[in-house]
């Protein structure tokens, strides 16, 4: 006697793994307090938050089909984040809670005309190996997206060059984007892995640390010669480097009112990962991205304000952002990190 088969698990345009976190977000409040003091807000919002919750759930706002791997507590916070994930439409089968670890959490405390400010705890995140992602499974999906690389001290580099050979045998676009909470050995990780990547979205403070240039196009470089294949440096305020094979070019920004910044990188990565899936070319991917990572800064928290499909289509046919290739720069693929 059979038992009865296991229906197929449906297929999957996104794997994005990595960080899950619980974000506390503050709206803009005019000044720090002092020691001992009290500043009002006019709301502080809880929000799924980290690198893979957020690109999943920008892409399921975008109509494509994504997953999130991950770990979370067994605890209230873990609860809210699956719950809010599915609601955005994300399959969490793979987010696996973790007995003896809280959800990992962020304070965001956003102050009027500055940047944000972070205070974080890795929580489960920690116990993330990637190895919760079997080989078998990769090819669900058509592209992994690896999020938060160095803010897990369990996935170490031979663990993502493991994870990212497979899904290259299985036919998937490789994307990493990194958090760095310490630069020290960053690079001989990225070294490691880079030769494995297809997209690598660092932004340009993490470049900063990464390598010790300042200037984006050098870091773009110094990346493409350790092996990544597309470079982008998202510059905040100051726009993106974009480069790919033998093409650099300088994108600059969409203006839209700054509310909250929390999540606009994720925004977009979830923005030009839509593009690869539909086969644009790298400027194309681009001009989502940057689309997706302006919307997603008008509102407080990581993926509320972020366009719908229909809403991206609507805003790139009706606004132009600034695009130029540089004649004068000329790309060494060969330069590598002295």
């Amino acid at each position: 006697m059979t038992g009865t088969p296991r229906l197929a698990e449906p297929p999957l345009d996104v794997w994005c793994a990595g960080i899950i976190v619980a974000d506390f977000i503050c709206e803009p409040i005019e000044k720090l307090p002092a020691a001992g003091a009290l500043v009002m807000t006019p709301g502080i919002s809880w929000a799924i938050g980290g690198c893979a919750s957020n690109v999943a759930a920008d892409l399921a706002r975008l109509g494509l089909r994504s997953a999130v791997v991950g770990r979370v507590g067994a605890d209230p916070a873990g609860n809210f984040v699956r719950e809010s994930l599915r609601t955005a439409g994300v399959d969490t089968s793979r987010v696996l809670a973790t007995p003896g670890h809280q959800t990992s959490a962020t304070l965001v405390v956003n102050v009027r005309g500055e940047d944000r400010r972070f205070i974080h705890t890795f929580g489960a995140n920690a116990a993330f190996t990637g190895e919760e992602l079997a080989a078998d499974l990769l090819p669900r999906a058509k592209v992994l997206y690896l999020g938060g690389l160095f803010l897990m001290p369990g996935l170490t580099g031979e663990r993502v060059t493991r994870l990212f050979q497979a899904a290259r045998q299985a036919g998937l676009i490789t994307v990493l984007d990194v958090v760095i909470p310490d630069p020290r050995g960053t690079w001989p990780v990225l070294q490691q892995v880079l030769p494995f990547v297809d997209v690598f979205l660092p932004n340009h403070d993490e470049g900063e640390l990464i390598t010790g240039l300042s200037d984006p196009v050098a870091q773009a470089r110094q990346f493409r010669g350790a092996g990544a294949g597309t470079v982008v440096i998202t510059c905040g305020r100051d726009g993106s480097v974009l480069l790919a094979d033998d093409q650099l070019w300088r994108g600059g920004i969409y203006p839209v009112e700054y509310v909250d910044g929390t999540g606009s990188g994720d925004a977009f990565a979830a923005g030009y990962i839509s593009g690869l899936l539909e086969g644009c070319p790298a400027t194309e991917c681009l001009l989502r991205g940057s689309a997706l990572g302006a919307s997603c800064v008008r509102q407080p928290g990581a993926t509320t304000g972020v366009f719908r499909r229909e809403e991206l289509d609507a805003w790139l046919q009706t606004h132009v952002l600034p695009l130029e290739r540089p004649a004068a720069e000329r790309v060494e693929q060969s330069s590598r990190r002295e």
